[in-house]
């Protein structure tokens, strides 16, 4: 099945969207998340830029709006992004949202059908605190 991801602020604001082919109708947040990384991921190693658009930061690079810069344009392994997404799901640093409902468990088993909306919302420190 296919399913649109979008990433919004924590305002709400939409901040991008990626098309997931293949995703089973019963999934768990963090079979999603992996998904989502591979897809991104894929997209960025086609044609390899300095700066990556994805939902973690790849290591050895510089956090900019709307992206991570590259020190120099490379592949990325999307299972190490993999590892490094579910880590910051642990973490807090975003959360999922399924058909406006958020999702506390990376084991959570989630339905998937034509209607469902998952959003991806990134959380920012606050400097200073």
């Amino acid at each position: 099945m296919q399913l649109v991801v979008k990433d919004e602020s924590a305002t709400g604001r939409e901040t991008g969207t990626i098309l997931l082919d293949d995703v089973p109708s019963t999934v768990s947040v963090r079979d999603l998340v992996r998904f989502r990384v591979r897809e991104e991921v894929a997209r960025h190693n086609s044609e390899p830029s300095p700066v990556f658009r994805g939902l973690v930061q790849p290591a050895d690079s510089e956090v900019e709006l709307n992206g991570y810069r590259l020190r120099e344009p490379r592949k990325l392994d999307w299972e190490k992004q993999a590892e490094v997404a579910v880590r910051a799901f642990a973490k807090n640093g975003y959360f999922v949202l399924v058909d406006d409902r958020q999702v506390e468990s990376l084991d959570e088993e989630v339905k998937i059908t034509a209607d469902t909306q998952v959003s991806f919302v990134r959380l920012v420190p606050l400097v200073g605190g």
